[in-house]
């Protein structure tokens, strides 16, 4: 998962060290190995959830996830930090020019969310997990533009690697011709949609990095003292900020839907695990900042992918050629 906040990376004594000396420590490895796996089984479980097309709100499956992490946030707050309910508060005023700033890529999260649903009722999540890394070449698409940023010869190389990579990935043989020509075309079509998901994914993701960066680096005015706070208060604003943006998005489009029917129609165990464990997500991805660094989380995410194919054969008889593996 991208830092969806776009906020330069906090260091943990632990992370620092992992740096500074050339290695990690033994918390960094656990996150990291809980991240990969967390991916993974994510990517996996809505696939499996949306391959028979469940007809759900998909935004009350990101309101649950925002819901989820604003508890278990104010949960770590509360009992971890053992900091008084009243410090969120204070947080919030003192930083809430920044709260404003975080609508952009507040909303840019609950799209990427929303598009993950699409995407995964209609591609295969091992084909999903290499496509969705083209959000590292919209991210640094984006710098280019919007930040006048120049891009050293070895990242211009590992990104058009990538670029070849996530283009092969996509030339698999979906289809096998079943003999029934509408059935082909609306397979296509369906795989095309679920492309085009991702895509979108990629390019809102590196552009909610890339603006935010631009936007805190424009302002003038002193930014909040964070050093008596933790992490888990900007996962809080963020929760607040994205539930906002992401109510007013439901009230407007599904408004007759969720009176009729109540938010959570049609949601069975798994949607329900799937929201829980998109919502760790977002505190995994807190506590590898934390405890370890970027690069580190860049392989965390590696692993996932090739855990995902591997799993995905097994699980889905998804069938990979060696391509997928190159």
């Amino acid at each position: 998962e991208a830092n969806p906040t776009g906020k330069p990376e906090a260091e943990g004594p632990a992370g620092a060290d992992a740096k500074s000396g050339g290695g990690i420590s033994g918390m960094g490895l656990k996150v990291l190995v809980l991240l990969a796996v967390q991916n993974c089984s994510k990517n996996l479980l809505m696939r499996y959830v949306m391959k028979s097309k469940p007809n759900f709100l998909t935004s009350a499956a990101v309101i649950g996830v925002e819901v989820l992490k604003l508890v278990f946030s104010t949960a770590y707050i509360l009992f971890v930090d053992r900091k008084p309910l009243s410090s969120i508060v204070t947080f919030m005023k003192e930083d809430h020019r920044n709260s404003v700033l975080l609508a952009v890529p507040a909303a840019a999260y609950s799209l990427q969310m929303s598009l993950e649903y699409i995407a995964l009722a209609n591609i295969d999540a091992a084909v999903f997990s290499v496509l969705v890394q083209s959000k590292l070449l919209a991210t640094a698409s984006f710098a280019v533009v919007i930040l006048r940023k120049k891009i050293k010869k070895v990242q211009l190389i590992s990104l058009v690697l990538l670029t070849a990579g996530v283009m092969l990935c996509n030339m698999k043989d979906y289809g096998k011709s079943s003999g029934n020509a509408e059935e082909d075309e609306a397979l296509r079509k369906d795989q095309m949609k679920g492309i085009m998901a991702t895509l979108g994914i990629a390019l809102s993701s590196g552009f909610a990095s890339v603006y935010t960066e631009k936007v805190i680096k424009a302002r003038r005015d002193p930014i909040v003292t964070r050093k008596n706070y933790s992490l888990a208060y900007m996962q809080v604003q963020l929760a607040i900020v994205s539930l906002v943006i992401i109510g007013v998005w439901a009230i407007y489009k599904d408004f007759e839907t969720i009176v009729t029917h109540g938010l959570f129609h049609n949601f069975n165990g798994p949607a329900f695990l799937s929201i829980f464990n998109s919502a760790i997500g977002g505190l995994i991805v807190a506590a590898v900042l934390k405890f370890a660094d970027a690069v580190l989380k860049g392989y965390a995410t590696a692993i996932s992918v090739v855990l995902t194919g591997v799993l995905s054969m097994i699980l889905f008889n998804t069938e990979l050629s060696i391509i997928y593996y190159l």
